[in-house]
């Protein structure tokens, strides 16, 4: 596990949708999440409901303007009895699919790398309740947490990928994509905060930069029971009334994951019960397999001892392999490679003993099929396979350690997200699409109405627009957050319908992202993977846009059309 946090720079845009009931394309398809299945944004709500013939008062006082919105807003709750039918051609997003940040050839392709846990590796979700434990038993064991800190168990229900906690105030907060704190995303223990207690903290809920330097990135796969073992062991020191240093907590509880990790604890605990914790993976092999028949190099570059990967590998394919050893698909296996130092550091190989299981003291100036290395550097790495640059495309679980330094340092990046698939099944559910219409027609609305009328207006019909408006959208978001997790809602969006801070650096630093590598023998080879030419942020959100109406030959002009904007759909 990675011991790599980060703060975050953040931005963003929102868009508004109309649902008609002809003009989609079925099927799944690349497109764009978040809660914006949305159009350019030259098409607002006042043209879309021209079409229902509104009557334009032509005065711009702020009496007529509430009436127009008022009107507007009625329609649209007749409109919203019809979006389930609409919902039965509106095209749906891809769970497998590659979503791409940056265009991608995977022709020029030549050689692929891939990080072990969570990447090639599947594990249950019991994983993160044998480090918890463990974890938890090392603070009472050894760093002499009280004895009542045992009595608390994992929730699986309580952590996402993806937040941060703040070391001096004890916090564990979600950001979005400008580095605010999303309303119901901040946690003092297990308790969540309100806004007022927020801003008390905070005096804002934007994150500055002196602020940001106290807060510590929990972004793998490994940080959930990280999560959660930081709120129980703050809320177990608050409802005993202990006094405590909450950046003490950080440490503590991040060296007790680490001495699970590094003393081989969770390595042991795996291998003897892998029925428990691994999951066979006969696909996986199949996908391995398809690239060295297509002339495609493979490594293996991990953190992992080599007996915890091997054990590993044997026990997923063995169904698959029959007699053969998984290290032949692999030009190189490196394993404890000790990212993201080996990035930066110059440290050397040392080829590794399988049998007698030490290293050789020889000097490594290449590498020899079957064999096994550790430790080494970038540096060496490419002057030994002299695999340069955009040729090389790397793939990892871990924003920070995994795909930061192959990215800056040349090579192609693919973030290996598993919660990705659960989350677009769930933004695929009929239930979670008419929330989000719904969410952003009343979205558009109140901008109208907050930019039209002044904010000293205060009349009784403006007031209770006002109050109609927030109350329904209020209800959409609710409905939305409460289909992700109960605590922090969606991964990758926050309440207000913005990307989240972890979706800031997927961005940042993964070419292409998708939920497993093998997902990638759904596209041929040589495909050309394309950034959607009208992304706004990420390219697994649902986007759309609005044809304008052609002219037939009668001279009637044709009713505007809804359409799904996809440039990859020939791909699939």
């Amino acid at each position: 596990m990675a011991s790599v946090r980060r703060q975050i720079p953040l931005r963003v845009s929102l868009m508004w949708a109309k649902f008609s009931t002809s003009g989609f394309q079925k099927g799944f398809g690349g497109g764009c999440y978040s809660q914006n299945a949305s159009i350019s944004s030259d098409q607002s709500v006042g043209k879309l409901l021209e079409e229902e013939h509104v009557v334009d008062v032509g005065l711009v006082d702020s009496n007529n303007e509430v009436a127009k919105i008022r009107e507007k807003f009625d329609l649209a709750k007749k409109r919203f009895l019809k979006i389930p039918d609409a919902l039965e051609k509106m095209p749906k997003t891809n769970p497998k699919g590659i979503y791409v940040n940056k265009n991608l050839r995977l022709d020029s392709i030549q050689v692929y790398g891939f990080d072990y846990d969570y990447t090639l590796a599947h594990y249950s979700s019991s994983l993160q309740n044998l480090i918890y434990d463990m974890a938890k038993q090392h603070l009472v064991n050894e760093l002499k947490y009280p004895d009542g800190c045992l009595a608390s168990k994992y929730d699986q229900s309580f952590p996402v990928r993806g937040l941060y906690y703040d070391k001096i105030k004890g916090c564990l907060l979600k950001l979005d994509f400008f580095g605010s704190i999303e309303p119901d995303g901040c946690y003092f223990g297990r308790r969540k905060l309100c806004r007022k207690e927020i801003e008390e903290l905070y005096g804002t809920r934007h994150i500055g930069r002196d602020q940001a330097r106290e807060l510590v990135g929990l972004m793998d796969f490994f940080c959930f029971s990280e999560v959660c073992l930081i709120a129980d062991i703050v809320q177990y020191f608050v409802d005993a009334k202990l006094e405590f240093d909450a950046s003490y907590v950080y440490q503590d509880v991040r060296r007790a994951i680490q001495h699970v990790h590094r003393s081989g604890l969770v390595h042991r605990g795996i291998l003897a019960d892998p029925d428990k914790y691994l999951v066979k993976n006969g696909q996986l092999l199949s996908f391995l397999k398809m690239l060295r028949e297509n002339g495609k190099k493979l490594f293996l570059l991990t953190n992992s001892p080599y007996y915890f990967v091997d054990g590993g590998m044997r026990y997923m394919l063995e169904d698959s392999l029959g007699g053969d050893s998984w290290r032949e698909l692999f030009e190189v296996v490196i394993a404890k490679a000790n990212k993201p130092d080996f990035y930066t550091s110059e440290h050397p190989f040392r080829c590794y003993d399988i049998k007698k299981d030490n290293l050789a003291f020889h000097k490594v100036d290449k590498f020899l099929p079957d064999k096994v290395y550790y430790h080494g550097c970038l540096k060496s790495f490419l002057q030994i396979t002299k695999w340069n640059g955009p040729e090389v495309i790397y793939f990892g679980d871990h924003l920070f350690s995994d795909l930061r330094g192959p990215s800056k340092a040349g090579w192609r990046t693919a973030a290996i997200i598993h919660e990705l698939e659960h989350e677009i099944k769930i933004q695929n559910e009929d239930g979670y699409r008419f929330a989000q219409a719904k969410f952003h027609i009343i979205q558009e609305l109140l901008g109208k109405l907050h930019s039209t009328v002044s904010s000293k207006y205060t009349c009784d019909p403006c007031k209770s627009l006002l109050g109609e408006l927030n109350e329904e959208r209020q209800n959409a978001r609710r409905t939305m957050r409460n289909m992700f997790n109960e605590s922090f809602g969606a991964t990758f969006l926050t309440d207000t319908g913005q990307e989240s801070a972890f979706a800031y650096h997927i961005h940042q630093y993964a070419d292409v992202y998708t939920s497993k590598p093998e997902n990638f023998m759904f596209y041929q080879p040589e495909a050309w993977l394309h950034v959607p030419y009208d992304i706004k942020i990420m390219p697994h959100h649902l986007k759309f846009r609005l044809l304008e109406p052609e002219t037939g030959r009668s001279g009637k002009r044709a009713p505007k059309t809804l359409v799904k904007t996809d440039p990859c759909e020939a791909l699939k």
